[in-house]
């Protein structure tokens, strides 16, 4: 491979080399648009729209303007230009293609110029996040360029919408966007939202009475952030809508009384990989002389069959505060790819009612599925969708062969300065945990911010109590706590501040050296 490539070159090279001639042509209007009042800058990029609807106009040839009036916009409300390597990420989001940008880059700042341009066909632009904390933000964020160039820019939140408005609403975390329905959210020019709510909402709108109850559009364009966690790690990954069946939720506390008599190894074998759990010959006679039967295989029938495997999942694979947490008398799945409670999501084919009845709260009643799909299945009926992620191209050849969708790597700014170190492994998990606290200590002595990742809200807790016995202060974000997210990650990065975070403070989450409200001198210091 590496022989091919000097050979050849490298192939994102050449398209980043081929765009050079593009980034050159939006610079050259730089100082003729920056001269331009601001009502003149609107009435310029809005002007665009009407040359749209122009036969044989296509937004290729109206990308030019269209970046040089969104980095201009840019610089005027957030204070940030666009850096020519941003407009290369802005023009393979344009095109269709996955923009692979290192972390800090500033990916969410690309993504206006190619929403913007696009959402100039009038048939809406989709952002796609991985929770709704980052549709939130960044609508709020980037929806001041927007607002700026005459754009509309609506928020799709579980179970409420908004759009973004230049008036203060007052609401703390909801500033400058105002509650709409649904249908008005989805009507605007570019519109935020998770791959869940998107999902969904594609789901509602094909179950309709009418074309009136329809809350979305034709799906014309997405931006995929984190594109690789949506569109690999989550591909087959099934929405589901279901309603309450008439079958009775009683036997599922009777079956889970059943299995707690039973032991792993000697009356069931745990298959991880397969996320699956067998009875032994061993188990399944414990199970006939519990019920009194001679095969429960034939005298059961499958409901009783189907009441012992779920009760045995809901034992043997399904751990409370990792896969699931109890709220409320209730019992709230974890996103394995996000960390964040999702409510009003259930787990199908009994499997959250033998979970209820585990955890010795109301069992509710089962459900029937009425309409499901996959992410993969969702986003490949979009007309054009682009993606942007810092690890794509590992994952090149799947992007290519499921949704033909190319990876461009984009280059860095600026040299990276972060130092990446080999990975430590240790023999026993107090062995780890202790190394961790040591290191914690040493640089919080330092002055430096220290952010710890875990893989569960289990070891969160952990690790927090063996940091608070060493007298440790410190922050901890996890799903039981995130009505504080945007506050803790606000402050993670102050000097000395220690944050201990399962994957809710992963992808997307922009951590500020010195705090987000710090001063040139806090953020230098630190």
């Amino acid at each position: 491979m590496a022989l091919f490539e000097k050979l050849f070159g490298n192939a994102s090279a050449r398209i980043v080399k081929s765009l050079s001639t593009i980034v050159d042509s939006i610079n050259e209007l730089e100082k003729k648009v920056s001269a331009r009042k601001d009502d003149e800058l609107r009435a310029d990029f809005l002007a665009l729209r009407n040359k749209k609807t122009k036969e044989g106009i296509t937004l290729d040839d109206l990308l030019v303007d269209a970046f040089a009036y969104v980095r201009e916009a840019s610089k005027r409300t957030l204070k940030q230009r666009h850096f020519d390597v941003q407009l290369v990420g802005g023009i393979v989001l344009h095109q269709g293609k996955i923009a692979e940008m290192r972390t800090g880059e500033g990916k969410t700042l690309v993504a206006t110029l190619a929403a913007s341009l696009n959402a100039l066909s009038g048939e809406g632009t989709h952002v796609v996040t991985v929770n709704d904390y980052l549709a939130r933000r960044d609508a709020q964020w980037m929806g001041q360029i927007y607002n700026f160039l005459g754009l509309t820019v609506g928020v799709i939140q579980h179970e409420a919408a908004f759009r973004y408005t230049e008036n203060d609403t007052g609401v703390e975390s909801y500033e400058h966007l105002e509650p709409v329905d649904r249908k008005v959210a989805y009507g605007c020019d570019i519109t935020y939202g998770t791959n869940n709510e998107f999902g969904f909402d594609y789901l509602r709108d094909n179950m309709a009475p009418t074309l009136e109850h329809k809350v979305q559009r034709s799906l014309h364009y997405a931006i995929i952030d984190e594109v690789d966690s949506i569109l690999i790690d989550e591909a087959r990954t099934p929405l589901i809508i279901s309603a309450p069946s008439s079958a009775s939720s009683e036997k599922y506390n009777e079956f889970s009384k059943y299995v707690q008599q039973l032991s792993e190894g000697a009356d069931y074998n745990v298959d991880e990989k397969m996320r699956a759990v067998t009875l032994t010959e061993e188990g399944i006679k414990k199970m006939e002389n519990v019920l009194h039967v001679e095969n429960i295989y034939t005298a059961g029938g499958i409901e009783t069959i189907h009441h012992i495997e779920q009760a045995l999942k809901a034992k043997a694979l399904f751990k409370l505060d990792k896969d699931y947490v109890v709220k409320d008398g209730e019992v709230v799945i974890v996103d394995e790819f996000t960390g964040r409670l999702m409510y009003g999501r259930r787990y199908s084919e009994g499997l959250h009612q033998a979970i209820e009845a585990k955890e010795r709260v109301t069992v509710q009643q089962e459900n029937q599925t009425l309409a499901t799909i996959t992410f993969q299945n969702l986003f490949r009926m979009y007309k054009k969708i682009a993606g942007m992620t810092g690890t794509a191209l590992t994952e090149a050849e799947e992007f290519n062969k499921i949704y033909g969708l190319e990876v461009v790597v984009v280059p860095t700014n600026k040299p990276i300065a972060r130092t990446d170190l080999p990975d430590r492994i240790y023999k026993t998990e107090k062995g780890k945990f202790m190394a961790v606290i040591r290191e914690i200590k040493l640089r919080q002595e330092q002055g430096q911010p220290v952010l710890v990742g875990t893989i569960s809200i289990e070891k969160n807790e952990i690790l927090s109590e063996l940091l608070q016995r060493e007298g440790v202060t410190h922050d901890i974000l996890n799903a039981k706590n995130h009505a504080r997210e945007a506050q803790i990650i606000e402050n993670a990065g102050k000097k000395s501040g220690v944050t201990l975070a399962t994957n809710m403070a992963g992808r997307g989450v922009d951590i500020v050296l010195g705090g987000k409200h710090a001063t040139p001198e806090e953020h230098a210091e630190v």
